[in-house]
C-alpha cells in the first residue's frame, strides 16, 4: 500500500509521465536496457580488427588466492562459474590469452555498458578539441550549449574541466531506484536538455568532487552542439569505423524526436570491441599507424589527479593501499602515513595521497581491533600504481595495466565481486 501511494505522490510530482512507466515498470537498470531505448544503430564495417589468439600457460596455472563465500579461488574459470559475468577477456601483447562468456552470452551479444559510456565520451572530447570544435577544456560550457545561459547562472561558470573530473556543483542524486531522483529522470525521462536547464546548483563549480552523470550528460550536449551532429553519429565516424569493430553495436537516445545520446551510459556493445577502446588508449591513442586522438589527450587522461581522488577526464587510476612492514594499512597520524610512502613507494609510485578514515567506516572486522581511547579516526595510504580502467554500474569494467601491454574486460548482471582487484591480481600474475 506504501509504494503504491509513494507512486501516486511521484506521479504528481513528475514533468513526465513516460518517466514514471519506466521507473515503476524496470525500477533498476539492467544491462539489457538497450531494449527499452530509442538507439542510433551503428553501421556494420567492412573492415574489421580482430585481435591474434595464443595460448598463455600461465592462466590455467594463476595462483590467485581470491576468496568468495568462504571459498579460496586460483582457477579463474571455476571463479567466474559462481558469479553473474556473461564475458571476461583478457587480451596481452594484442593476443587474446583468455575468452570466456557465460550464462549463454557469446560474443556477439551486445550489453549496456553504462559508465564506461562516460569514459569513451571523455575519448570525443579529446577528438573535438583535437579537430578544433572545442578550443579548450577551459571553455564555459555555455560557449556551446547556449540553451543553459537562461538556466542558473552558475551554468556560465562550469567548465568542460569541471564535467570531465566531476567536479560541477549541480544538486542531483545518482539513483536509479527513486522516481523523483533527478538521475531516475535523466535516465527514463524524454528530451534530456529540457531536464538540464531545469537543474541548479548546491555549490561552486570546481570546488568539490562528486561523482554524477550528469556531468558527462552535459559533456554529451557540448559535443553536439560543438560538432553540429548526432553525439552517436560523431562516434561512429570517430570511432566506431577507424578501430574497426565488428559486431553489432547502438546509442540509447533519450527519445525518438529529439534524439540526443546518452553519452553518460548508452553505449550497447560487445566485449571484444569495448576491449578495442583498450588497445587504443595502450597505443597512445594510435590504432594500426592512424592518430584517433592525440597523444597529449591519452597522457592527461593517464596522469593520476589526486586531489580528485584518482579520477580524472572520466577514467579512473587503479590505487592500491600502502602498508607498514607488518602490512597494517591503516595509522595513527598521516605523518606516519607519509613516512611510509617515502621510505617504501616513493621511487616507484610518486603519485599518491593519504586519506583520513572515520571510525565508523571501518568495517566490523577492523572496529573489535580499535583499542580503548584509539582517535576518532585513523589514516589511510592511497598509491596509485599505474593501472588505470573505466566502470560502469554492476562493475562493467575496461582495464588497462599498460606496463605489461594488458587490457581486461568484464561484462556481467551484478557487481557480486571485486572485478577490479580481481584485474589488478592476474594483471600482476602474467
Amino acid at each position: 500500500m506504501k509504494k503504491i501511494i509513494f507512486f501516486l505522490c511521484a506521479l504528481a510530482l513528475l514533468p513526465s509521465c513516460t518517466t514514471l512507466i519506466r521507473s515503476v515498470k524496470y525500477w533498476s537498470a539492467d544491462i539489457d536496457d538497450y531494449k527499452i531505448f530509442p538507439k542510433y544503430e551503428f553501421k556494420q564495417n567492412n573492415e574489421v580488427f580482430f585481435f591474434n589468439k595464443k595460448a598463455n600457460p600461465k592462466i590455467d596455472s594463476l595462483k590467485l588466492n581470491f576468496k568468495r563465500r568462504d571459498t579460496l579461488y586460483n582457477n579463474l574459470i571455476p571463479l567466474l562459474k559462481t558469479t553473474s559475468t556473461r564475458a571476461f577477456i583478457i587480451i596481452k601483447n594484442d593476443s587474446i590469452i583468455f575468452e570466456k562468456y557465460f550464462n549463454g552470452y557469446t560474443k556477439e551479444d551486445i550489453s549496456c555498458i553504462f559508465s564506461i559510456s562516460k569514459s569513451i565520451t571523455s575519448l570525443l572530447v579529446g577528438i573535438a578539441i583535437d579537430e578544433g570544435y572545442i578550443s579548450s577544456v577551459d571553455d564555459p560550457i555555455t560557449k556551446y550549449v547556449k540553451e543553459l545561459n537562461s538556466s542558473d547562472p552558475l551554468f556560465k561558470k562550469l567548465t568542460i574541466k569541471h564535467l570531465l573530473d566531476m567536479r560541477s556543483g549541480i544538486k542531483f542524486k545518482e539513483s536509479y531506484q527513486n522516481p523523483l531522483a533527478k538521475m531516475t529522470q535523466l535516465y527514463y525521462g524524454t528530451n534530456q536538455l529540457r531536464k538540464i536547464k531545469r537543474m541548479y546548483f548546491k555549490s561552486e563549480p570546481g570546488s568539490k568532487y562528486e561523482y554524477q552523470s550528469v556531468s558527462t550528460a552535459i559533456l554529451g550536449l557540448v559535443i553536439e552542439k560543438a560538432t553540429k551532429q548526432s553525439f552517436a553519429k560523431y562516434f561512429e565516424e570517430k570511432v566506431w569505423e577507424p578501430l574497426n569493430m565488428e559486431n553489432y553495436a547502438s546509442w540509447s537516445l533519450d527519445d525518438r524526436k529529439n534524439q540526443s545520446a546518452k553519452s553518460y551510459c548508452g553505449l550497447n556493445i560487445s566485449a571484444i570491441d569495448v576491449a578495442k577502446i583498450g588497445r587504443l588508449y595502450l597505443n597512445k591513442g594510435n590504432f594500426n599507424g592512424k592518430q584517433i586522438v592525440s597523444e597529449k589527450w591519452i597522457m592527461e587522461t593517464l596522469t593520476p589527479n589526486m586531489q580528485n581522488f584518482g579520477y580524472q577526464n572520466q577514467w579512473y587510476s587503479f590505487q592500491a593501499y600502502g602498508t607498514d612492514t607488518s602490512g597494517h594499512k591503516y595509522f595513527n597520524d598521516s605523518l606516519k602515513a607519509e613516512k611510509i610512502w617515502e621510505e617504501n613507494y616513493s621511487k616507484k609510485y610518486p603519485y599518491y595521497n593519504v586519506i583520513k578514515v572515520v571510525k565508523n567506516d571501518f568495517k566490523k572486522s577492523y572496529r573489535k581491533n580499535l583499542w580503548d581511547g584509539a582517535p576518532a579516526y585513523k589514516w589511510q595510504l592511497n598509491i596509485c600504481t599505474g593501472e588505470f580502467y573505466a566502470l560502469g554500474i554492476m562493475k562493467q569494467i575496461l582495464f588497462i595495466d599498460p606496463k605489461k601491454n594488458i587490457i581486461i574486460v568484464r561484462l556481467g548482471d551484478y557487481g557480486d565481486l571485486d572485478y577490479v582487484d580481481l584485474m589488478w591480481k592476474i594483471a600482476h600474475e602474467l
